[in-house]
């Protein structure tokens, strides 16, 4: 991860293009489960903002609390490693789980189309 802004705009690039799909399938394909697809795009709107509130977090420890700098810099860099591989992957859990709904909301002869795409 370069920066937190990075992050935060790839998050939101990820739920943007998810809303997007809902809504173009929820338009655009027939036989689509409108509601399904409003709720999902609930769904994703949610998964950012909560998402986004969980990129800022700080290390609960001053350089004062290890004996040495080097062993401080370890740790900092240690815990926010686990924290930030953490929020990745709860974040694309909930990534994948949406993107099931959205495939459980189309009508099955778009899914047979899609599998012979």
């Amino acid at each position: 991860m370069a920066n937190k802004r990075e992050l935060k705009k790839r998050i939101q690039y990820v739920c943007g293009d998810l809303a997007a799909e809902c809504l173009l399938a929820k338009n655009f394909v027939k036989g689509v489960d409108a509601e399904a697809m409003k709720r999902i795009i609930a769904e994703i709107a949610d998964l950012q903002i909560s998402t986004l509130a969980k990129v800022s977090f700080a290390f609960d420890h001053l350089p004062t609390d290890f004996p040495s700098e080097n062993l401080y810099r370890k740790a900092r860099n240690a815990y926010y490693k686990k924290a930030y591989a953490s929020l990745q992957s709860k974040f694309l859990d909930k990534v994948n789980d949406i993107v099931r709904e959205m495939n459980a909301a189309l009508p099955q002869e778009v899914k047979e189309n899609n599998k012979k795409a």
